[in-house]
């Protein structure tokens, strides 16, 4: 992966989840949300942004992919952005060595 020609697309991807999931957490304040198919309103927030970025590509299609498209290959930019909250952390109950857990994490807001 190029990450120059996605740097711009990583930074938004982050920036955006992250206003996004503000957006949802005051919509929440003070009210009480019972878990829907087991998962909490936090964690479905996160299963949205997963979701929305599925894909089954070839590996001929990610390699012209990670040469020419500005943003990161789809598991990366959701991977990229969750490893970055420490919310996804607490939402999923992530202890301090899991993978999806850094102890130190890129925040632009």
């Amino acid at each position: 992966m190029n990450g120059k020609l996605t740097l711009g697309e990583n930074v938004a991807d982050n920036g955006g989840v992250r206003i996004a999931y503000m957006a949802l957490m005051e919509t929440l304040a003070g009210k009480t949300v019972e878990p829907i198919d087991g998962f909490t309103p936090e964690q479905r927030f996160f299963l949205g942004w997963a979701q929305i970025w599925c894909e089954n590509a070839s590996p001929e299609f990610r390699r012209l992919k990670a040469l020419t498209n500005p943003h990161a290959e789809n598991r990366y930019r959701v991977n990229g952005v969750v490893v970055n909250m420490p919310e996804f952390a607490k939402a999923y109950g992530c202890g301090a060595d899991a993978p999806m857990v850094r102890e130190q994490v890129c925040r632009v807001w």
